[in-house]
């Protein structure tokens, strides 16, 4: 299944995501709440926060690319896998609000220029970072990948220390070659190990090369495949929220 659906990435990759100078997120939900941009001049920033909330609500910051942004659902801000996690951790009776910070066609790098106006404006109690399938499509060094991973877990553990943390992994294109495939797949748990964080071994576990759960383009999930992404995610955030919903208390 994994073979498919890195195929197709590799087809694909042309058209998959904007370009990663794209600031754009999603448009405010009554549920998942916006993230930032950075503003156009690209001003650097210290990796500070706001002040934290006395409120019992946990905010859960996604960090991620189109993937996470929802691209091409009809209603991202309900069908995007962040505020269906949103979704079953208030079923389960735990008070959360997510800030869907997805951003469409952007590296590990952006990330990182992009990381410190989030949290300039968001406190996280639980931050999840999703990034790292773009520079898998782009080719670019695992090691460098795993630097700027690294680099923005920093950033918010400076900006919000008490913040606990979660990492999802992806899967490089097969046309890079075994050795750039294994390297690439090792950034992730390594990362996660660095930073005490939950890890989601492959976000897109179950959904890639099931072409009923993507688009026409092959690679962005339709809002089925979000719900699978969704119970993805879920299984390895959930202890980590209800541990975060108890210290809070």
């Amino acid at each position: 299944m994994r073979s498919f659906l890195l195929a197709a990435l590799v087809l694909l990759a042309a058209c998959a995501d904007e370009p990663d100078t794209q600031t754009d997120v999603p448009a405010p939900a009554e549920t998942a709440s916006p993230a930032p941009a950075p503003p156009a001049s690209g001003e650097a920033q210290a990796c500070t926060s706001v002040p934290d909330s006395e409120s019992d609500t946990l905010t859960v910051v996604f960090f991620g690319d189109s993937l996470t942004a929802g691209y091409g659902l009809a209603n991202p801000d309900e069908q995007a896998y962040p505020a269906l996690v949103e979704a079953k951790a208030r079923a389960d009776g735990m008070p959360v609000r997510v800030v869907n910070a997805g951003n469409s066609g952007e590296t590990t790098a952006g990330g990182l220029r992009r990381v410190r106006w989030v949290l300039g404006t968001t406190r996280p109690d639980v931050f999840v970072l999703a990034l790292g399938g773009n520079d898998g499509l782009r080719g670019l060094a695992p090691d460098a990948m795993q630097d700027n991973l690294a680099a923005i877990f920093d950033c918010v553990r400076e900006a919000a220390p008490e913040a606990a943390l979660a990492l999802a992994g992806m899967e490089a294109p097969p046309n890079m070659g075994p050795d750039y495939t294994a390297r690439f797949r090792a950034v992730f748990p390594a990362v996660a190990a660095a930073f005490d964080a939950a890890h989601v071994p492959f976000l897109l576990e179950g959904v890639g090369g099931v072409a009923r759960l993507n688009q026409a383009d092959g690679v962005h999930p339709t809002a089925e495949g979000q719900r699978v992404m969704a119970e993805t995610v879920w299984q390895a955030l959930a202890p980590v929220l209800e541990r975060a919903a108890r210290e809070r208390v």
